[in-house]
């Protein structure tokens, strides 16, 4: 399943982030985490942005200047109506040319939506769009080996992947990053993030 695939069916499931029953607080003591470890408080980005705004509320009053990018041409038109002052680009993350520099980047929940053989390729393109010091957290599926399924828990189907935990790891670690934590936060579940800070 490519990435405008994965929009569409997010498009059609935007309802389950606007219910008066999300966990707005998902994510952030993560984030806060991560947080402590950023050196400037310049452009902040968030991959898989949604429509919430509670990560770029967070951000904003961090002292970030956010921006959000999403492949759901639906996601990004409702985190406009709700924050028309912030920057969204509405963006296939692997197809998209980033121009500026960040010091913080999230993909919360995100990046486990790109095809398995595209990881590794956005992984290098996020670390690259760090500035010096510039800190990266990302969740994503912890298990021991690279893999990928998909599955219509949500409704339509959505696809999953993961380069499983050792080779985020390695990854991090060959592209020039400091792994400052990584937690399985939801064990036994498998979800786990990382909070890498470039050198």
């Amino acid at each position: 399943m490519q990435p405008e695939q994965t929009g569409l069916a997010y498009d059609q499931i935007t309802h389950l982030w606007q219910r008066d029953s999300f966990n707005r607080s998902n994510g952030i003591a993560q984030h806060q985490r991560a947080l402590a470890f950023v050196k400037n408080r310049g452009k902040a980005l968030d991959v898989g942005c949604g429509c919430t705004g509670r990560i770029l509320d967070l951000l904003l009053d961090a002292g970030f200047t956010p921006e959000g990018v999403d492949v759901s041409a639906k996601m990004i038109a409702l985190a406009r109506q709700r924050q028309p002052e912030l920057t969204f680009h509405q963006q296939d993350i692997c197809k998209w040319e980033i121009s500026d520099k960040y010091d913080f980047i999230s993909a919360w929940d995100s990046i486990w939506h790109v095809p398995l053989q595209q990881q590794a390729a956005l992984m290098h393109k996020l670390i690259a769009s760090l500035s010096s010091g510039g800190v990266l957290i990302f969740s994503c599926g912890g298990t021991e080996q690279a893999g990928e399924h998909s599955n219509t828990a949500m409704g339509p189907e959505v696809y999953y992947a993961s380069l499983g935990i050792n080779g985020f790891t390695e990854l991090l670690l060959n592209a020039g990053c400091t792994i400052r934590h990584v937690e399985y936060d939801q064990y036994p579940e498998l979800h786990t993030y990382f909070i890498a800070q470039k050198r």
